[in-house]
């Protein structure tokens, strides 16, 4: 629903996004294939110390059931059944790994005109339950999310956020790490083709603070330019060109001053989609 609260998980998902999405410092490729029938195909590899790890995930789509399918280097595999409108503004989601017998778990969301509910909860003995909630609408939400392990009777954690969204602008103020850390973050689009954004946390029990602040820039119509500096000094920039539709080739470069070579270091991304 347009007018509906963000999931608990989005306050503040648009500064991390231009402050790390597509940040990659390996050697990594992406090859997406998409039938007409639905189905899906993404096969991804990783250049870690001169060996390439890969996955492959297929997803097919049926109406209002999608099945997604991952197998990585290790063999393992994961399966993710979604359906959505099993009730009216509610998606159920089931997912497993195999060979992992006990890693089964039920995803449950209901989206409200002035409310959004994620639960979800381990599909074994001592489930895992986790629970996160926003009220208001898509401008102004308030919400929090705990998890509780059943097993230890323990709460595994517990966060609260409100967020302020415009179109030009968002604010975020998240209390995290079990009350320990607070988080505020601001992204502001200073035109059409320029965004800047900061984050800053601060921990309570060692009254350390941390900041990060980036910017983006488009260049053109098929170009994307970011860049991001921290605290610690560490600074790094992003190039990201779509040379044919769909298909991106990002190149990454960070520079820590701290680091034990002090050498900067480069990445690679890229995405095929025919």
């Amino acid at each position: 629903m347009g007018s509906s609260p963000a999931p608990f998980s989005d306050i503040g998902k648009r500064a991390r996004d231009l402050l790390t999405k597509d940040y990659n410092f390996d050697q990594k490729f992406t090859l997406s294939m998409l039938s007409s029938s639905g189905m899906g195909l993404t096969v991804t590899g990783l250049k870690v110390d001169q060996i390439f790890l890969g996955d492959i995930n297929t997803v097919y789509k049926s109406g209002n059931t999608i099945v997604d399918m991952k197998v990585d280097s290790y063999s393992n595999v994961s399966t993710k059944v979604t359906v959505n409108d099993l009730l009216p503004c509610t998606k159920a989601a089931f997912s497993f790994k195999i060979p992992d017998h006990k890693s089964g778990k039920l995803d449950v969301q209901y989206v409200h005109p002035h409310a959004a509910i994620d639960s979800s909860i381990g599909l074994n003995p001592t489930p895992l339950l986790e629970l996160s909630a926003t009220i208001g609408s898509k401008n102004l939400c308030l919400g929090g999310d705990i998890g509780f392990n059943t097993g230890s009777a323990s709460l595994t954690r517990y966060n609260a956020g409100i967020a302020l969204n415009k179109p030009d602008f968002s604010i975020a103020l998240l209390l995290t790490d079990k009350g320990q850390a607070l988080k505020a973050s601001y992204v502001h689009s200073v035109s059409p083709l320029t965004s800047v954004a900061a984050e800053m946390t601060h921990r309570f029990s060692t009254y350390e603070n941390s900041f990060t602040i980036g910017s983006s820039h488009v260049v053109d119509p098929l170009t994307v330019v970011k860049t991001r500096f921290s605290n610690s000094g560490k600074a790094a920039m992003l190039c990201q060109h779509e040379w044919r539709p769909k298909s991106l080739v990002t190149v990454s470069a960070e520079y820590d001053p701290k680091g034990i070579s002090a050498a900067p270091r480069f990445g690679l991304a890229l995405a095929l989609k025919p």
